[in-house]
């Protein structure tokens, strides 16, 4: 009897069933790095703001490859893995065969559905060489759990659909969301009804005025290092006309900037969660939404600027209505899984670092290229076009073709060139990038986010300040440098621990985690792991 005892109370002390959430909110805001949201902590008292209170926060999670972008940064936390295995090194890469710059996600067998498709652009998964979290969910499922990915960027829906759910973009030629023939075939009832409200063109005699007080503001409004873009002015309130009498690109192009681009977005996810049925049995669904707008802001304004704290109050809002919805829809937040990042975080503007004695300067990657190609004219006696992407160096022309000059030499020659120039730290060829000794783990950094049929002949890594930008206005991303690759990390709901987890942890352990929290297994080819710390282990 007493055996019989002891094995009913093991039996009894076992959890029960696994159950996986009935939906998973995945949020990526574009460019909120950690040290945009801890300044703007303290206003946040909306959805962001709560979901950092109640969720298992991390403050500080950095990407650990050279060249943090959009792209490759959704591909990251989409797939668990780095730039090196998921085939995604930048927005833009250059098409060695036809000679000319092209969006990594290009794919001109799938183009937009309903809609004009500009040649080179996003609108399919086809370069995405790794498995995503969304697709791993359908495979679990076996084709039952369902996925809608939505941003203003194809690039950043994309990856989180994966190859298996449903991504929708913002065309800023028409003021809609689109797809393409990859993901749909026909445009279901949901989105039609999200397109006929025309929130954009309902913007279009709203000007984008601040949320708060102008004495909450921290700096100055007024800043000369930014610029006057999309007809918006420097200053509030921003018009969002474009410049224009009626709505159209332009106007199209100054809401997808305005604090005002985060709504359409939730009145879409809402939609979606509706039309799709999301969360609405046991089988476990995605809904993921990347926050675009706040990128937009950071490019034009800078992370230090009035617009970017506007944004932040007003993604603050946003969140909370779309959290809302989640959570109605799953029938409580016991059925809700949340996680947020972001893709990268970004630089100042090099004017602004620069009158603050920073030693910060802007880089011209027209110039540099002009520069290089006079370098290896006069060295090797031929014609090399060069092309520079960022960090990555593309070396072409009929010279290079033809064998007419050894490629190894010329690449070299060129990385000698790079290294020498007061911006960079260092220049490695392809040829080279295995072997080099490792610089501050610089090197490292680049080793993962390199991918040969994409990435450079040459790279380089630039100083600390160097904005890469051929615009003299505004600001970028794209170094290993904390500013631009330190982001943070939330989840909250079913199955998390709530608390601030100051440890510095990996973008690749997003997925891995969100996968122990749904019960199923990682993307193939994940380098992250759980973040066993926040979870509760309850069943």
């Amino acid at each position: 009897m007493s055996r019989l005892i002891a094995a009913l109370l093991v039996l009894f002390a076992l959890p029960a069933s696994a159950k996986a959430p009935k939906l998973t909110l995945f949020i990526s805001v574009d460019a909120m790095g950690s040290d945009v949201l801890l300044r703007n902590r303290p206003r946040l008292t909306g959805g962001l703001g709560r979901l950092l209170s109640t969720g298992a926060y991390y403050p500080y999670a950095r990407y650990a490859y050279a060249e943090a972008r959009t792209a490759p940064g959704h591909a990251t936390l989409a797939t668990g893995a780095n730039p090196w295995r998921h085939g995604i090194v930048d927005n833009d890469i250059y098409d060695r065969a036809a000679g000319q710059t092209v969006q990594v996600y290009t794919d001109p067998t799938h183009p937009v559905l309903n809609g004009e498709t500009p040649p080179g652009s996003d609108t399919s998964p086809v370069n995405l060489m790794a498995e995503t979290l969304a697709d791993r969910l359908r495979v679990s499922t076996q084709g039952r759990g369902k996925v809608v990915a939505l941003s203003y960027k194809s690039r950043a829906a994309i990856p989180l659909a994966g190859r298996q759910g449903q991504a929708w973009w913002f065309d800023e030629a028409t003021g809609r969301m689109v797809t393409s023939t990859w993901y749909a075939k026909a445009e279901p009832a949901w989105m039609q009804a999200v397109n006929a409200r025309k929130l954009p063109d309902a913007a279009f005699n709203k000007p984008w005025e601040l949320l708060r007080p102008r004495a909450e503001y921290v700096g100055e409004d007024d800043r000369p290092m930014e610029p006057e873009a999309y007809g918006m002015g420097r200053v509030f309130p921003h018009a969002l006309k474009g410049g224009q009498q009626t709505p159209g690109p332009a106007s199209y192009r100054a809401f997808a900037v305005s604090g005002f681009s985060h709504d359409l977005l939730v009145q879409a996810a809402k939609a979606a969660l509706e039309g799709e049925g999301l969360g609405k049995d046991d089988v476990p669904d995605i809904l993921a939404v990347s926050f675009s707008g706040t990128d937009a802001v950071f490019h034009a304004f800078g992370p230090y600027s009035w617009e970017m704290q506007d944004t932040m109050l007003r993604l603050d809002v946003a969140m909370g209505e779309l959290i809302a919805a989640a959570e109605r829809a799953a029938g409580g937040k016991a059925n809700l899984v949340i996680a947020l990042s972001a893709d990268h975080g970004g630089a100042e503007i090099p004017e602004a670092w620069a009158q603050a004695g920073v030693p910060a300067a802007r880089l011209n990657p027209v110039e540099a290229a002009k520069g290089l190609a006079q370098e290896l004219k006069a060295k090797f006696g031929v014609d090399v076009t060069v092309k520079l992407l960022e960090l990555d160096v593309y070396l072409g022309g009929k010279a290079l073709e033809d064998g007419k000059v050894d490629a190894v030499a010329v690449r070299r020659a060129a990385a000698a060139w790079l290294a020498k120039q007061p911006f960079a730290v260092w220049a490695v060829a392809k040829d080279d990038l295995d072997t080099a000794p490792d610089q501050g783990g610089l090197m490292a950094a680049m080793r993962r986010g390199y991918y040969p049929v994409r990435s450079g002949d040459v790279v380089f890594m630039a100083k600390p300040f160097q904005v890469v930008s051929d615009y003299p206005r505004g600001t970028n991303h794209g170094t290993p440098y904390s500013y631009d690759t330190q982001v943070p990390v939330v989840f909250a709901g079913k199955g998390v621990k709530p608390g601030l987890y100051l440890e510095e942890i990996n973008p690749v352990d997003v997925a891995p985690t969100l996968s122990a929290l749904l019960e199923m297994g990682m993307p193939a080819s994940t380098e992250g792991k759980p973040r066993v710390e926040a979870l509760t282990g309850a069943r």
